[in-house]
């Protein structure tokens, strides 16, 4: 916008904000924002984009600034530039959205900081306030403030807002012990294709819950003469499983065993947390977990959760694609480690800082500066496996940096029934990705990138892989309807921005 537009856009939110009598401090708190920035927006000093004109017209109740429905989310990328300073790494997704099914456990004040903007997180918080939790964001919108009722009204649970993320299944753990019978509605989220929830139920069975799925909702029903008898073997050692048997646990009046259970990051996080609202949780960071659970948690707790190993991973895949020199601060190292290994393999050049303590005051963390190199594809095949092995949400970032690499790079995608054949859309932007079978991708490089205009994958970590290609391709590309990224990462264009990408975020109005 031209710089007289926006001082017209300005004078016409100041007018509509004190027609309605709020200073600039309660325009930005409804805004989660800052005062600072409603002045620089007033006073026609701060570049806004169309969506945050029209939550401006909502929270001001104003038809002078409101633009309504502004359809979906595009980004305009004018690719072929280099990535140059520094960026920190957000808060992870994964753990913000288990420790907001986790708050349901506690009677009292829930405070998380540096909660990751995200829709999954806002997606979440609609469920959350439909059915009667208070949900603030504070501290200027960077922390998050939970006061559930005592009584949960599921009856009136916000059902698309459930349908559009995954993360609803973690509320079966806790709720299994607030009410004899309840129904949930099916998980959504990605598309990337059957993902069975029976592991979920064998789990949870243990704890008395038997789950009936017909027309669109989970049925529950609560036994409450089953308790688990001896230790809970998961049949998949999974992120989401392994939560959702934490959170049964945590409020189970007994030990309880958990094998197999997934050490991850997102895990971790979550067992800090529960042992900062008082469960003991013995065996963090390993397969089995021992969990003293509490009847009853009433207190105000305050929880940093910390750093996300993919966004850390998007980030260092940015610079190596775009051949940039970039400095990515507080990365979780511990979960990047064998997914750094597999780079050095390849010819990365990068060094780090000495490691430090996250906010958590549990998880390792480091600044990682990683420079142009020129990369061989890796003998072995890239795979995933479960922490401490490399990371399923990592795997898609190695078809853009293996598209960058000299030779042959196998990509062995094999937990997700579809996700591979979404790194096939890389060849409309130049790569030759060779889909051997719905699992398998044959990756050859290095590759002479273009700008195509083409839609979103429907899957979270490609779609940010087909961003990041278009970054490194000369001239002007177009990805339309990224809502899935917004699902994923907060900012993510301004951010890149920031260190010298050229992103647009544009609609169709």
């Amino acid at each position: 916008m031209s710089d007289d537009y926006l001082v017209r856009i300005g004078k016409l939110i100041r007018d509509a904000r004190q027609h309605r009598g709020w200073t600039q401090a309660q325009l930005a708190e409804a805004l989660a924002t800052s005062q600072s920035a409603v002045n620089r927006i007033e006073r026609g000093n701060q570049n806004i984009s169309l969506e945050m004109i029209a939550r401006i017209g909502e929270a001001l109740d104003s038809e002078i600034v409101s633009l309504g429905y502004a359809g979906p989310m595009h980004l305009r990328v004018v690719g072929g530039r280099r990535l140059s300073g520094a960026i920190d790494v957000k808060t992870s997704k994964n753990a913000c959205v288990a420790l907001l099914c986790a708050s349901l456990l506690n009677k009292g004040r829930t405070v998380l900081r540096r909660v990751a903007r995200i829709e999954e997180v806002y997606r979440l918080l609609e469920v959350l306030g439909s059915i009667g939790v208070r949900t603030r964001w504070i501290n200027e919108g960077v922390d998050l403030e939970i006061v559930p009722p005592a009584t949960l009204d599921l009856d009136s649970i916000d059902a698309d807002a459930a349908r559009r993320t995954r993360s609803i299944i973690m509320f079966l753990g806790p709720l299994l012990h607030r009410m004899d019978r309840f129904m949930l509605p099916y998980a959504g989220g990605c598309d990337l294709g059957t993902r069975t929830v029976e592991p979920h139920m064998i789990a949870l069975r243990r704890f008395g819950l038997e789950i009936a799925a017909t027309e669109g909702q989970y049925h529950a029903v609560v036994n409450r003469s089953v308790h688990p008898d001896r230790p809970i073997v998961l049949t998949e050692r999974g992120d989401t499983v392994t939560e959702n048997a934490l959170l049964a646990a945590a409020r189970h009046d007994g030990v309880t065993v958990i094998r197999n259970a997934s050490s991850n990051y997102m895990v971790q996080d979550l067992c800090f947390f529960l042992e900062a609202l008082g469960v003991k949780v013995e065996g963090i960071g390993t397969t089995t977990l021992t969990v003293h659970g509490m009847e009853t948690i009433d207190v105000d707790v305050d929880y940093s959760p910390s750093e996300d190993p993919v966004e850390a991973m998007s980030l260092l895949a940015a610079a190596v694609v775009t051949e940039s020199e970039l400095t990515v601060r507080r990365v979780p190292i511990e979960f990047l480690e064998i997914e750094l290994a597999v780079l050095e393999e390849m010819g990365l050049d990068h060094d780090r800082t000495a490691e430090y303590v996250a906010d958590n005051g549990r998880t390792r963390l480091v600044d990682l500066t990683v420079r142009p190199s020129k990369l061989e594809a890796p003998i072995d095949k890239i795979h995933p496996m479960p922490f401490p092995g490399l990371n399923i949400d990592n795997v898609p970032f190695f078809a853009a940096i293996a598209a960058v690499a000299q030779g042959q790079t196998l990509i062995h995608d094999w937990v997700y029934d579809n996700r591979a054949i979404y790194l096939t859309d890389l060849n409309r932007l130049g790569g030759r990705l060779q889909l051997l079978d719905p699992h398998r991708v044959l990756v050859e490089g290095p590759t002479r990138w273009r700008a195509a205009e083409m839609m979103c994958p429907p899957a979270l970590r490609p779609a940010v892989v087909v961003l990041l290609a278009m970054m490194a391709a000369e001239g002007t590309s177009v990805l339309r309807n990224v809502y899935v990224i917004n699902r994923g990462y907060e900012d993510l264009a301004e951010r890149l921005n920031s260190v010298g990408a050229q992103i647009e975020i544009f609609r169709d109005i």
